[in-house]
């Protein structure tokens, strides 16, 4: 399976994915660790990808989305963009939503 496929396979089979610098618990980068820290207090499950750890999706993952930087989070298998959207999103409360009626749907 090439970088390409493994992307699409993980952003349809988990409702939140981050693409992100690092962990959750160990974020390399502040943009990363800013999304996390929004996600965490939306308290809804997240799947995240190092992209440090596989290089593979590192160079295939800008060109899933059309989307340059990391990190890079989705919901429900679409590009809800970086840490600016996701960060205006949380500050909005639809993001709170957005996560709660992804795992809601995976949950039925």
């Amino acid at each position: 399976m090439d970088a390409l496929e493994r992307i699409k396979k993980q952003v349809t089979d988990n409702p939140i994915i981050v693409y992100m610098k690092g962990t959750p618990d160990f974020p390399q980068c502040g943009f990363s660790a800013r999304v996390v820290q929004a996600l965490k207090a939306c308290e809804a499950p997240f799947a995240y990808v190092n992209i440090f750890e596989d290089e593979e999706v590192y160079r295939a993952l800008p060109k899933f989305a059309n989307w340059p930087t990391f990190p890079q989070l989705y919901v429900k298998g679409e590009l809800i963009g970086g840490c600016d959207i996701t960060l205006d999103l949380y500050q909005s409360g639809e993001l709170k939503k957005m996560l709660t009626e992804a795992v809601d749907k995976k949950a039925a």
